[in-house]
């Protein structure tokens, strides 16, 4: 039996641990779904795009004080999500804050603006070692301030004694972080939470987290840190846009936010409706205006039917969202991954021959070569024609791809048919 490799010359296994392997391997053929790292090894088609959004807005535009709105377009299993981890990973390549949002009928309606906010500060998040993002635990605005007043120490600690000094050399560095924060409320905030920081005043920084993140607010606790108010619909472009400025303040290069619609939206009544379609408006404004800086967001939605709703409100969002990106128009706003630019059972072919390397180093196999190949092929091809189903074909193949791999794991001499391969797909 052949190994596979002489199939998937060009592909870099670099830094894929067999435990790491496992993972993806695992994650892959259970839900079709990427996992939060490891998605790297099975990326293809994307190169273009993300190289266009790097160089003209994550390097240039957006780290010198721009805002752009973009909407990612992607039946559910097309790869929205694959597609917004590839943007995070290039986001922190380039000394930017990220916060990948998976939106939820329940938890964070679009509908509701504060809700929105509190999505996005519990999911702040700067770059982080596989380990980290795998374990899930290393991010929102807890995890982020205090990763940035332990940077803040250890650069100051080289220089300063401990004790008072160190405590009010932190007090004044943490002061000039809120300079020329928009919202009063926000920044206090935040200067109140490093002082509880620097002091240890554990109780006092759980209370100030509570607020931040949308938890509640209690008068009588919140009060004495000058917090006058909630963070309420009516706060909430001005809690963003203080999130904004004060990541900006910390010498970040921006913000990227990307909102996943991950799950079908129910129905929702018609002001819920004309309320998300006003919200995702007033966004995309929002990124317009000269105080909304250094911040790129991504919106990903399994399709424009989505936004369809009270023909005045729908209407004014669809001339805003219009426009289509791609490598000759990159002020485009509408990313559509069905149109990536290569033949979709050639993008298949190229993602199962990397899923096999992938597959071979997480169970420490030679699978038949001569018959991956076909099967990556004839697996592309069934995937291919489901493509009109509810579920997504490329989620469709990786996971028929993977159960592929384990039947000839045991039985590598397998015929290779097409009617072999419509069972693989259809499980």
């Amino acid at each position: 039996m052949a190994p596979a490799d002489a199939i998937s010359e060009g592909v870099k296994m670099e830094g894929l641990s067999p435990h790491i392997a496992r993972q993806i391997i695992e994650r892959v053929g259970s839900s079709g779904s990427p996992p939060e790292w490891g998605f790297q090894f099975f990326t293809a088609g994307l190169d273009r795009y993300l190289k266009v959004l790097e160089e003209d807005y994550l390097k240039t535009f957006v780290k010198e004080g721009g805002a752009s709105f973009k909407m990612v377009v992607g039946t559910y299993g097309g790869g929205k999500t694959h597609f917004l981890y590839s943007v995070r990973e290039v986001a922190w390549k380039n000394g930017y804050t990220v916060s990948y949002c998976p939106l939820s009928p329940e938890a964070s309606p679009f509908y509701r603006l504060e809700k929105v906010y509190k999505a996005v500060v519990e999911n702040l998040m700067v770059p982080l070692t596989p380990e980290e993002l795998l374990s899930g635990t290393e991010k929102g605005i807890k995890a982020f301030l205090q990763f940035v007043y332990g940077d803040a120490k250890g650069r100051f600690q080289k220089e300063t004694p401990r004790g008072e000094e160190m405590e009010d050399r932190l007090s004044r560095y943490f002061s000039t972080t809120v300079r020329h924060i928009e919202s009063v409320n926000v920044k206090r905030a935040i200067r109140e939470a490093f002082e509880a920081l620097i002091r240890e005043k554990e109780s006092d920084f759980e209370d100030l987290i509570q607020w931040i993140k949308v938890d509640g607010y209690d008068r009588h606790v919140h009060r004495r840190f000058g917090i006058l108010q909630p963070i309420d619909r009516g706060q909430a472009f001005s809690a963003l846009r203080s999130l904004v400025q004060w990541i900006r303040n910390l010498a970040y290069s921006g913000l990227v936010i990307l909102f996943d619609e991950a799950e079908q939206v129910p129905s929702l009544t018609s002001k819920q409706r004309e309320l998300m379609l006003n919200n995702i408006r007033e966004l995309i404004d929002e990124c317009g205006h000269a105080a909304f800086k250094n911040v790129m967001i991504f919106y990903a939605i399994p399709t424009e039917a989505f936004f369809e709703g009270k023909a005045g409100v729908y209407e004014a969002l669809k001339q805003r969202i219009s426009t289509v990106f791609d490598f000759f128009n990159p002020t485009g706003v509408k990313i559509n991954l069905e149109k990536l630019g290569q033949s979709p059972e050639a993008l298949l072919r190229e993602i199962g021959k990397k899923l096999l390397l992938v597959y071979e180093r997480a169970l420490d196999v030679n699978l038949p070569g001569k018959q991956c190949e076909d099967a990556i092929a004839k697996i592309a091809h069934a995937a291919y024609e489901q493509r009109f189903g509810d579920i997504g074909y490329k989620r469709l193949f990786v996971q028929g791809i993977i159960r592929a791999f384990q039947f000839l794991r045991h039985e590598p001499s397998a015929q290779i048919t097409e009617e072999w391969a419509f069972g693989m797909v259809q499980g």
